[in-house]
C-alpha cells in the first residue's frame, strides 16, 4: 500500500486556507491603517476628501439599516400601545358600569324621596290616609294585575281601601293579612273607578284594559269631548274612592270614549298611602282635599 503523502497532523486543507485568509485580510487592514494614518498627516484635506467619499459609500446602507431599526421600534411602540389601550378600555368600562350604577341608584333614592316628601305632605293635609308603605312586586305581563303591599292588618290595612301613589291612585286593596297585602291595580280589567275630567267636572268611567292602559267612557254615550292631554281625577261617586285624586291622562279618543295612561305607573312606584273607603260614615271626619300635586312627566 502507498504511504499517503504527509500532511499536518490534526488539520485539513480547508482550515489550512481559512486560516491563510484569516491572515491575508489581517495584514491588508493593519497596511491600510497605516497608511490612512500616513495619509491624515501627510495631506490632511486628501484624508478628509476620503473620509467624506467613504461617508457617501456607507450612507445607503445606514439609511436602511436606521428603516429597519425604526420600523421594529415602532411596531414594538404600536404592540405597546395597542395592549395599554386595551387595559385603558377595559378601565374606562369598568368605571363607566360603576358610574351608571351609581347614577341609577342615586336617581332611584331622589325618586324614593321625591314620592316620600309627597306622600308625607298629603298625609297632613288628608287626615284619609291609614298608613304608608311600599309596593313590592307588581305583574306587568299577566292580564291580571295584582301588587303586593309591604303592609298589613297590623297597622291597619283591611280590603276596599283604596291605594295611592304620590302621582295618583294606584289601585285599591283585594285582601290583607297580617303583614302584607295584595292590592287590585287601577288597570286590571275587573277594576272600575268613577272619575271626572279636572277642568270641568265631566263626570265618566275608567275601566282597566289589562294591558297599563285604562278605557274612559262618557256617561253620554252621544257626546265624546274628551282631548289628548285631559287630566282625570276620581269623582267620589259611589264611595271607596276619594275625590280629587289624579288617576290618568288621555292619550288619544276613541269611537265610544278616550284612551288614557295612569299618572302613577306601578312598575316605577315604590312608596304608596293606604286610605281609609270613601263611605257616608267617614266623609265628614275627612278633612278638605289637598291640592293636586303635579303629576310626573310620562316617558
Amino acid at each position: 500500500m502507498v504511504r499517503p503523502a504527509a500532511r499536518r497532523p490534526g488539520q485539513s486543507r480547508k482550515a489550512q486556507t481559512s486560516l491563510f485568509v484569516a491572515y491575508v485580510i489581517a495584514v491588508t487592514g493593519a497596511v491600510a491603517g497605516l497608511l490612512l494614518a500616513i495619509l491624515s498627516v501627510a495631506d490632511p484635506v486628501g484624508f478628509a476628501a476620503l473620509r467624506v467619499a467613504s461617508h457617501e459609500v456607507t450612507a445607503p446602507v445606514a439609511r436602511g439599516t436606521r428603516s429597519v431599526i425604526g420600523s421594529i421600534s415602532g411596531i414594538d411602540d404600536w404592540v405597546s400601545a395597542y395592549v395599554g389601550a386595551g387595559s385603558q378600555n377595559r378601565r374606562l368600562r369598568k368605571e363607566l358600569a360603576e358610574t351608571r350604577r351609581q347614577l341609577v341608584a342615586t336617581s332611584a333614592l331622589q325618586e324614593e324621596n321625591r314620592q316620600l316628601k309627597v306622600l308625607l305632605k298629603l298625609q297632613d293635609n288628608d287626615k284619609a290616609a291609614v298608613a304608608n308603605g311600599y309596593l313590592l312586586t307588581s305583574t306587568s305581563t299577566s292580564s291580571k294585575r295584582i301588587a303586593l303591599l309591604s303592609i298589613g292588618r297590623n297597622v291597619g290595612v283591611a280590603s276596599g281601601q283604596p291605594v295611592r301613589g304620590a302621582d295618583g291612585l294606584i289601585g285599591r286593596v283585594l285582601s290583607s293579612g297580617p303583614s302584607v297585602s295584595q292590592v287590585l291595580l287601577l288597570t286590571d280589567i275587573d277594576n272600575i273607578v268613577p272619575i271626572r275630567r279636572a277642568r270641568d267636572g265631566l263626570p265618566a268611567l275608567a275601566n282597566g284594559r289589562g294591558n297599563g292602559d285604562l278605557d274612559i267612557r262618557t256617561l253620554n254615550i252621544a257626546n265624546n269631548p274628551f282631548k289628548p292631554g285631559d287630566i282625570l281625577v276620581t269623582s267620589g261617586t259611589g264611595g271607596l274612592y276619594p275625590p280629587n285624586i289624579p288617576v290618568a291622562i288621555v292619550v288619544r279618543r276613541t269611537p265610544d270614549g278616550a284612551l288614557a295612561r295612569p299618572l302613577a305607573d306601578p312598575a316605577q312606584v315604590d312608596a304608596v298611602s293606604v286610605l281609609r273607603a270613601y263611605t257616608p260614615d267617614n266623609i265628614e271626619a275627612q278633612a278638605v282635599p289637598a291640592p293636586l300635586p303635579a303629576p310626573a312627566p310620562q316617558p
